[in-house]
């Protein structure tokens, strides 16, 4: 499934809301709201107007790493993104090469035995491709332990040419980033919930809507490239699954922040809808065909079209909601991509469900 439509060149979120003028913060994007096909725009400090007491957001802890390295094959200056975590120490990586615009272009792959040279006397071999095309992603073997030290002194976050300069990682980090223990983290960030200030937070608990963390450690994505996720590490808790099966038990709706809480959670939900906590890898591809046995509604940002996440979105809010959301966010100039406006599907409401809001509490 694809979309007919390109993302013109302006509408690009070049930097963060907050660096856009005096006054903004993360919470001052643009929010598009669909229900059913109709949709409505908001700004997105408006989210508490938008939900109501007992709704539940499930939100990904996942922090963003500095996953951009700089390294040698040979003389030949290449950059190493740092996507994954293996079980066995090993990390997934991409190789790219510098554009000279302080971004990076795609590298061919392998082959197995290169040895990469990077800061601090770091040495990473590539030992086994993971698939996809190009051979984009290889299995890497680096010294025991040495990774965090390495991002946290020499790298910096993945940064695609429609942004215009490298920005602080603290800019790449939402506000439910939890630091993990072994390192591992996102390639890139869970950017549905950048918006999310403190502040906002508090008022939505205040108003009754609740929080269920979890966790899923996104990998690289690719801007040529757009094959389905690989196998990626998730966690979610036993408070969480208990507050999603209370929220699904009564009248709240079930709404992720982002298509990674979205497999996250949907990963740990039996074919019977109630949520177990879980923690391993899913490979789980959420497709139309599958739906969703958890989710009510989803919070995401607007990105360019491809398979995978488009097949996720239609199994939430249908096929007519996203097609009419894309057409609306072109005509009202939204902004794509990581820094720019975000879209809120939920469900439409019917004359039964306004009346259990009301009455069924």
């Amino acid at each position: 499934m694809t979309l007919a439509l390109g993302v013109p060149e302006e509408l690009s979120a070049r930097v963060p809301a907050e660096q856009r003028g005096p006054g903004r913060d993360r919470d001052s994007v643009r929010l598009l709201v669909s229900r059913g096909s109709e949709p409505a725009h908001h700004v997105f400090r408006e989210l508490p107007d938008l939900l109501r007491a007992g709704d539940l957001l499930v939100v990904n802890t996942s922090p963003t790493l500095a996953a951009a390295v700089d390294g040698r094959v040979g003389h030949a200056r290449v950059v190493v993104h740092f996507s994954t975590l293996g079980d066995d120490g090993r990390w997934a990586v991409e190789v790219r090469e510098p554009d000279g615009r302080g971004t990076t272009r795609p590298r061919a792959g392998g082959p197995a035995g290169t040895e990469l040279r990077l800061p601090a006397g770091v040495r990473l071999v590539l030992e086994e491709g993971l698939g996809g095309p190009g051979g984009r992603l290889w299995w890497a073997r680096v010294a025991a332990g040495a990774v965090p030290g390495l991002l946290r002194e020499h790298g910096r976050a993945i940064r695609y040419s429609y942004t215009e300069r490298d920005q602080p990682l603290s800019v790449y980090q939402t506000v439910f980033a939890l630091p993990s223990a072994d390192g591992s983290g996102s390639a890139e960030m869970p950017s549905a919930a950048r918006p999310f200030t403190a502040r906002l937070v508090a008022e939505l608990v205040s108003r009754g809507v609740g929080f269920a963390p979890v966790t899923l450690h996104t990998g690289v994505a690719s801007a040529e490239a757009h094959e389905p996720p690989y196998p990626e590490r998730f966690a979610v808790p036993e408070a969480s699954a208990r507050l999603i099966n209370a929220a699904r038990a009564g009248a709240g709706r079930v709404v992720a922040v982002g298509t990674t809480a979205v497999r996250a959670v949907e990963s740990a939900a039996g074919a019977d809808g109630v949520v177990r906590a879980r923690a391993g890898w899913t490979d789980l591809v959420v497709t139309p065909e599958r739906g969703v046995r958890v989710v009510d509604g989803l919070l995401t940002g607007l990105h360019e079209p491809e398979a995978s996440h488009l097949l996720m979105l239609e199994a939430v809010a249908g096929r007519a909601a996203i097609d009419r959301g894309y057409e609306e966010a072109l005509r009202g100039s939204y902004l794509w991509h990581e820094f720019g406006d975000v879209h809120l599907l939920l469900p439409e409401e019917t004359a039964h469900t306004e009346h259990c809001v009301s009455n069924c509490r």
